[in-house]
């Protein structure tokens, strides 16, 4: 049997037909797997399917119609871009309010999915480990009685905030994911 598992393909109704035709004639579902060159699962499922409806006919998707135009999705991608502090709800409201046509939050979240952007929390500060801590202390206990024109001929190349612990806020802004395998989530 080829390895055509990997190659999602769907069978037109005469395939189907001459499937189940193969196997009301008593043959075996391997055989009618293998001269097909289809998964035995796939020729199981097809069989089981009209054993219990009667039908071989490919069923369609249940549930209700996709819930925005590809206008809409491309309008919400753009709102989360322009204000990235933007929650989902605040976004599934401007996009009703817009468009006249309700949205839920869950929906937005899927949108920003497609669109490649993701729930993160931003980083405020850098937390410090004991090391920095200590060689900050000992830094200022050197130089803390400097003057004015000493301080003048320093440049600060590092204007990043940072912490004496970790982070709790819990803002969460919409970002792209990271490409490198390496960056930690």
């Amino acid at each position: 049997m080829a390895n055509n598992q990997s190659v999602r393909r769907h069978l037109d109704a005469f395939t189907r037909g001459r499937i189940i035709g193969k196997l009301e004639e008593g043959r075996s579902v391997t055989s009618v797997a293998a001269e097909f060159e289809i998964a035995h699962s796939i020729v199981s499922r097809l069989w089981r399917q009209f054993q219990t409806t009667g039908t071989a006919i490919r069923g369609f998707s249940s549930g209700p119609p996709r819930g925005t135009p590809p206008a809409d999705d491309r309008y919400i991608v753009l709102q989360s871009r322009r204000n990235r502090w933007q929650t989902a709800g605040e976004i599934a409201r401007h996009t009703t309010q817009a468009t006249g046509r309700p949205i839920s939050r869950f929906t937005v979240t899927r949108r920003l999915h497609g669109g490649g952007l993701f729930a993160r929390r931003p980083v405020r500060c850098v937390p410090l480990t004991h090391a920095h801590r200590r060689r900050r202390s000992l830094r200022c206990r050197k130089h803390r009685n400097w003057r004015d024109n000493e301080w003048g001929r320093v440049l600060f190349t590092d204007e990043s905030r940072f912490s004496l612990s970790s982070d709790s806020h819990r803002i969460l802004i919409w970002s792209r994911k990271p490409q490198s395998s390496l960056e930690h989530h």
